[in-house]
C-alpha cells in the first residue's frame, strides 16, 4: 500500500536552499511507510526509523531552511536485528522497497532518483553488523546524490545519532590526529571534513566541559563565520584545517563521549567491537542532555513554519 504525501510542505525553495523541517519529515514518513509494508508483509512488526544524518539542520534559519543550498543528501535508517531482515534476499527487498519509496517521496519535490549502488560499509563501524549505505543520484541535478545510511537497533533517529557520533569522531581522528599532522591536501575533502567538525561540536556541546567550550568555541566560531562568508581559497581553507588539528579540538570530542560510555563498560576506543546488542545504545546521562535541543530545534522550524502560514 502507497502513503502521502509525505510532507506538509515543499522540500525546496526557488533558489534550491532546503528546508530542513520538510525533508526530515519526508524521511520519518518513508520510513513509517516501509515499516507498515515491510511488517504487513512479513507478518511480524519491523519497525524503521529515520531522520537527517549530517547536522545541517544546526546552522540553519529559524524556519529550517539551509543557509546554503546542499547538493549531498543523507539520512540515518534504523532497522531491527532480527533474522528475517539478516537474509541478504530479505535485504535486497528492502533496498528496493526502500529506494522505491524514497524515490516516489521526492519526485514531487522535483527529483528523479534512481539507486546506483548498496552494500557499502562506513568505516569504524560494527564490526559484526557495520553500517551501510544506500547511493541514489538524481538525474535532475537538484542534487547530487542521497545516501541513506542503515544502522542496526531501531532507536529514535536522534539516539541514532548521538551514537554515530561515536564513529564519527574515530574517523576523523585519521585527519585531526596531533602527531600526525595535517594529513590532507585536497581543499574540497578538507571543507567536508571541517564541515563534519562543526557539526560533531555542535550535536555534543552540551557534554563538554566548561574548559573546553571555551577553549573550542571561538575557533568553531571562527570557522562557521568563513564557511558562511565563503570559504572557498586553499590556503585560508588549509589555515583553518591547521587551527582545528593544532588546538586539538578532537581529543576534547573524545573526552566527551568516553567517561559516560565508561560507566557502562563500553570504550569508544574499541568502539568496532562492542556487541551487536549495544549498537546505537546511548547512556541515559547523554540522552538527557542531547536529545532535547535537537526536538527542540524541529519544534522551532515547526511553530515558525506555521506562524508564517496564517
Amino acid at each position: 500500500m502507497n502513503y502521502g504525501p509525505y510532507t506538509t510542505g515543499p522540500v525546496f525553495y526557488e533558489d534550491k536552499a532546503t528546508n530542513l523541517f520538510h525533508l526530515n519529515e519526508l524521511y520519518q514518513n518513508v520510513a513509517a511507510e516501509v515499516s507498515r509494508n515491510l511488517s504487513e508483509g512479513f507478518g511480524k512488526d519491523i519497525p524503521i526509523t529515520s531522520g537527517i544524518w549530517g547536522g545541517t539542520y544546526l546552522i540553519a534559519e529559524p524556519n529550517g531552511k539551509s543557509r546554503r543550498r546542499i547538493w549531498r543528501y543523507y539520512c540515518m535508517v534504523n532497522l531491527p536485528i532480527n533474522p528475517t531482515m539478516s537474509y541478504r534476499r530479505n535485504m535486497e527487498k528492502f533496498v528496493g522497497i526502500y529506494t522505491s519509496t524514497m524515490a516516489r517521496a521526492f519526485q514531487p519535490h522535483g527529483l528523479n532518483l534512481d539507486l546506483k549502488m548498496w552494500g557499502g560499509e562506513l568505516p569504524f563501524s560494527n564490526r559484526e553488523m557495520p553500517n551501510i549505505t544506500i547511493h541514489l543520484e538524481d538525474s535532475t541535478g537538484t542534487i547530487r546524490w542521497l545516501r541513506p545510511i542503515i544502522s542496526w537497533n531501531a532507536v529514535s533517529w536522534e539516539q541514532s545519532i548521538i551514537y554515530d557520533a561515536i564513529r564519527l569522531v574515530r574517523e576523523l581522528k585519521q585527519n585531526l590526529d596531533y602527531d600526525k599532522g595535517l594529513t590532507l591536501e585536497d581543499p574540497q575533502e578538507i571543507k567536508y571534513m571541517l564541515q563534519d567538525v562543526i557539526i560533531t561540536y555542535l550535536t555534543l556541546k552540551e557534554i563538554f566541559s566548561e574548559e573546553f567550550l571555551e577553549h573550542a568555541e571561538p575557533i568553531i566560531d571562527d570557522a562557521m563565520k568563513r564557511f558562511m562568508s565563503g570559504l572557498n581559497e586553499a590556503e585560508e581553507i588549509r589555515k583553518v584545517y591547521s587551527t582545528v588539528l593544532n588546538n586539538a579540538l578532537i581529543y576534547g570530542f573524545e573526552e566527551g563521549l568516553r567517561a559516560p560510555y565508561l560507566e557502562h563498560g563500553l570504550d569508544i576506543f574499541k568502539f568496532e567491537k562492542w556487541p551487536t546488542e549495544k549498537i546505537n545504545w546511548v547512556p541515559e546521562e547523554l540522552k538527557e542532555k542531547l536529545i532535547p535541543p535537537v526536538k527542540n530545534i524541529f519544534k522551532t522550524f515547526r511553530e515558525n513554519i506555521r506562524a508564517a502560514q496564517r
